[in-house]
């Protein structure tokens, strides 16, 4: 994007900074790795790079922080995101927390590479956070150099923009800029590192506070000031809860943490229900990568199903064990959920109400997950109490499972099928057909024989459902096309638009960018092949499918 103008759109930007004036600061200033107790972040200037220069600019993500494009100079700019130039108002800061990766208590982890600018008042007096990815080291690097390589840093600027217009919850990311700078780095940990283009994404959220800041402090026992930062991020996050709190007592305070803690599982079940929508698989979802708000952060290697598995996961760190896998994501959450309540209730002193909540929280994920299903389908909220609802998504399951089925495809194509007006429909199998993999031994349809029971009994108790909450074609076809994406953003078509960038091309990049905006919108026929089933030259190739957590 062409910027032109003066600078004075940065100029006007301010700067609240709540969380680095309310809460306790690291006393040692030097920028060194090391163990910080006492303070939930040090501050830390961002590392000059060699040449930044802007690769992409989120026009409405800017909007959010009150910054017109038209109003600013895009080298300005590009210095400013890549922190080589610091705006009056910014107080740069690495926040420290701890957390539990793949089930295991790793201790302090922290910003290690990630330089928070500062917080930024938008329209409406509503406050973004800006966090620079990948803009060097901090205290809290372990030994590593701080620094992102394009291709982590176009997924990360990608994927937080389409999972934003898909309706999932998410951070933000406002722009991707081009450091001019090497970074080395094993992207396969076989001993073969290599140089690769640098790149740094500017993230933007109303808090970046996680599950893992809260495990530390609890770790620590350093319980004053646990509740100095549950004060403050329900001050801040929660007006409503935060007025009862300036006037509670202990026990009046109990009841608000709880409310939070409430909040906090129900905004964790609604970013999951959506994931499990949209067939996105977060990949790491270890505790320090889940956000107190429910949003989506820290994309590194996730996916989106291509062929329907439960048990797919995108990491390849996680292949053996398979934890972060599609199907276990709402378990995970809640196993996640019980690191946070253990680490609250020093604070809160109430296990009894923590725990049942966690208790409630399977058959509250069920529950949101089956009305999720209904909108696939096509049909009301009201279906799931209907006695064969469990029945008919077995059945789906089932028929997922059987053979490989392209989760995305199948259920656009099931729009169609739901919709006709016949009671007499044509074949399950004959409309979701471009949805099927070629596979050895299937039919002209693609279906393997043996599975034809299946399609026909799957479509047999569909069409019962579909009968009895019967709705007007138009009502029933708007409510399924926007449960159901046309496109998302598959790995492989992002490692596609990297390959061209790392060549000086950005023709792919410019029409992911453009796509990811109308997720649910029929594409037009030049663009069907971002909408088709995985080549099979992608199912092995690497960033094609699964992913390492090398950045």
């Amino acid at each position: 994007m062409a910027l032109t103008g003066n600078s004075s759109g940065l100029d006007r930007l301010r700067f609240s900074n709540r969380f680095s004036r309310q809460l306790p600061a690291d006393s040692i200033d030097e920028n060194f790795c090391r163990q910080v107790s006492g303070a939930l972040f040090s501050r830390v200037q961002p590392t000059p790079v060699k040449a930044p220069s802007l690769l992409a600019l989120s026009v409405d993500v800017a909007e959010l922080i009150g910054l017109s494009a038209a109003d600013c100079d895009q080298q300005q700019l590009a210095r400013i995101l890549s922190g080589n130039e610091l705006l009056p108002g910014m107080d740069p800061h690495a926040s420290v927390y701890g957390g539990h990766q793949f089930g295991n208590w790793a201790g302090q982890l922290g910003d290690g590479r990630a330089i928070n600018l500062g917080e930024v008042i938008g329209p409406g007096e509503k406050a973004w956070t800006l966090q620079l990815k990948g803009a060097g080291p901090t205290p809290f690097s372990r030994q590593a150099d701080g620094r992102a390589v394009l291709r982590s840093s176009v997924r990360e600027f990608l994927c937080s923009e389409a999972m934003h217009y898909l309706g999932v919850p998410t951070t933000r990311a406002l722009s991707l800029v081009l450091t001019g700078d090497r970074v080395v780095r094993d992207m396969f940990y076989d001993g073969n590192p290599k140089a690769e283009p640098g790149a740094i994404v500017c993230r933007v959220a109303p808090s970046f506070v996680r599950f893992g800041h809260f495990e530390l402090l609890a770790a620590r026992g350093d319980l004053n000031l646990l509740e100095s930062l549950l004060s403050f991020v329900i001050s801040t996050d929660h007006p409503d809860l935060a007025t009862r709190l300036s006037e509670s007592d202990k026990d009046a305070r109990r009841v608000i943490y709880l409310d939070w803690f409430a909040r906090v599982c129900r905004s964790t079940q609604d970013m999951v229900t959506h994931w499990m929508r949209v067939g996105f698989v977060h990949g790491v979802m270890n505790t320090d990568n889940m956000s107190v708000l429910g949003l989506t952060i820290d994309y590194g290697p996730y996916g989106w199903i291509d062929d329907y598995n439960p048990d797919w996961t995108p990491n390849t760190t996680d292949e053996g064990q398979r934890r972060y896998r599609f199907g276990q994501q709402a378990a995970v959450a809640r196993w996640n959920l019980f690191q946070l309540a253990n680490a609250l209730n020093p604070v809160i002193q109430d296990a009894e109400t923590l725990q049942s909540m966690l208790n409630a929280m399977p058959a509250e994920f069920e529950r949101a997950r089956k009305e999720m299903m209904a909108g696939k389908l096509g049909l009301p909220a009201a279906a799931v109490e209907h006695p064969s609802f469990d029945e008919l998504l077995g059945g789906l399951e089932r028929l997922l499972c059987s053979q490989a089925i392209d989760m995305t495809i199948f259920y656009r194509c099931l729009i169609e099928y739901a919709c006709q007006h016949d009671s007499s429909p044509v074949s399950l199998i004959d409309v979701i057909s471009p949805a099927l993999y070629p596979l050895a031994g299937s039919d002209r349809t693609g279906v393997v024989p043996e599975n034809r029971p299946l399609f026909r009994d799957w479509q047999e108790s569909y069409q019962t459902f579909l009968l009895q909450f019967a709705a007007d074609s138009d009502s029933r076809r708007a409510g399924m096309r926007a449960a159901n994406p046309e496109f998302v953003l598959r790995n492989y078509l992002v490692q596609q638009a990297i390959d061209g960038l790392e060549q000086g091309d950005r023709t792919e990049f410019d029409s992911l960018l453009r796509l990811l905006k109308q997720p649910y919108t029929d594409l037009a026929e030049a663009d069907q092949r971002f909408a088709a089933r995985r080549p099979d030259w992608a199912r092995q190739r690497a960033g094609c499918s699964m992913l390492s957590c090398s950045s």
